[in-house]
């Protein structure tokens, strides 16, 4: 396959991060866009330039178009019916996160991602960083030896404004804890080695888009909170997240305890990476002196676009090309997707219920259970 011929379903604010990637990246071609709003459509062929056709009728586009590869990245809600057709096809797919707001739609994807053709990959690009990366390797080096606690800090700005203000309603995003966090409920998997089992939390609506109202009504999506993950093999993890922390230094602060040492990266926003920050990774030891070392990461040479997440939707993009061009399985998998939404909404049903709640009451799939 000289070139992956990609189509995008979705072209807003994401599905526009995710083309400027596939430009970037050798051996991937935009072949075609589609989006049924007006001004995301032209917005996306502006940057896609004359020779990629645009449609505002998905079905028009993988009628007409030979494609390789589909991003999916409409709005959360509508993720499960806009991969109906695409099951019936044997197009490699990428489906931006969270994969659906529910577990129930989750489920389905599931089920239909079994019986399909293609790659099925769930857009969790966190897990992408290059910083996150780094600090993935560490945490698995033997000196800092099983991990027994994680934390992960994000203070950062209020959610943007999207079409028809779609993200600010829980029923179409599924929360903040699915919307934002799932991208922390998939690291805090990879980090620690057992099943997650129970969630608490405590979270509020407490400053931000409190004075917005909308046809449907008020924004009612959470903008703080704490969640605390238990795991089967006694290990726990812990978010923290502020939407109204602009004024942060780092945006993302990931912190992995072992039983022989300590593992911390601290990465940048892109305000602050704009004054010279750089991301920090901090490895500690209990060894003789307790030694500790703190190095500023460099850029990583293999992003040749850095875009929104300091290059990770492209590293994503190269390992899923890659990953077509092998028929290897796809690394971050449905199973995946799953289970980062049913992190979140059982963050959320906590909040909500004023208790603990157990992952078996979710409706996770009994195999994902074993």
């Amino acid at each position: 396959m000289d070139q992956v011929r990609y189509g995008f379903i979705g072209v807003g604010m994401m599905g526009q991060e995710h083309l400027r990637n596939v430009q970037a990246l050798p051996g991937a071609t935009v072949a075609a866009i589609s989006d049924p709003d007006a001004g995301s459509l032209a917005d996306a062929s502006r940057l896609a330039g004359d020779e990629v056709t645009a449609y505002t009728d998905p079905s028009e586009m993988l009628r007409r178009e030979s494609l390789d590869a589909v991003v999916v990245s409409t709005p959360n809600h509508t993720h499960r019916s806009v991969l109906e057709p695409l099951w019936q096809t044997s197009l490699h797919l990428m489906i931006e996160k969270p994969m659906c707001t529910t577990v129930e739609d989750c489920i389905r994807v599931r089920q239909a991602a079994m019986a399909h053709d293609g790659l099925v990959w769930v857009a969790l690009e966190y897990r992408y960083m290059p910083p996150v990366q780094r600090f993935l390797a560490e945490s698995g080096s033997a000196g800092v030896g099983t991990i027994r606690m994680v934390s992960i800090r994000e203070h950062r700005y209020p959610f943007l404004t999207k079409v028809d203000d779609w993200n600010r309603f829980s029923a179409n995003t599924g929360g903040t804890l699915v919307e934002k966090c799932c991208h922390f409920f998939d690291l805090m998997r990879l980090v620690l080695s057992g099943r997650p089992v129970r969630v608490t939390a405590s979270g509020a609506q407490d400053v931000n888009h409190l004075d917005e109202l909308y046809e449907a009504g008020a924004a009612d999506i959470l903008d703080n909170a704490f969640v605390i993950v238990d795991f089967d093999d006694g290990a726990r993890a812990l978010l923290d997240l502020s939407m109204f922390a602009e004024g942060s230094a780092y945006e993302q602060e990931l912190v992995a305890v072992g039983e022989g040492g300590k593992v911390e990266v601290r990465i940048p926003g892109f305000m602050e990476l704009s004054r010279g920050r750089r991301a920090e990774l901090t490895v500690g030891s209990r060894g003789p002196d307790w030694p500790v070392t703190v190095t500023e990461l460099a850029d990583d040479d293999r992003v040749l676009h850095v875009g929104a997440h300091h290059g990770a939707s492209f590293l994503e993009h190269v390992e899923f090309c890659a990953a077509i061009r092998s028929g290897d399985a796809p690394t971050v998998t449905v199973d995946d997707g799953l289970w980062s939404v049913a992190m979140g909404a059982a963050a959320h049903r906590s909040i909500d219920e004023g208790r603990t709640v157990s992952l078996a009451e979710m409706d996770v799939p009994a195999d994902l259970l074993a």
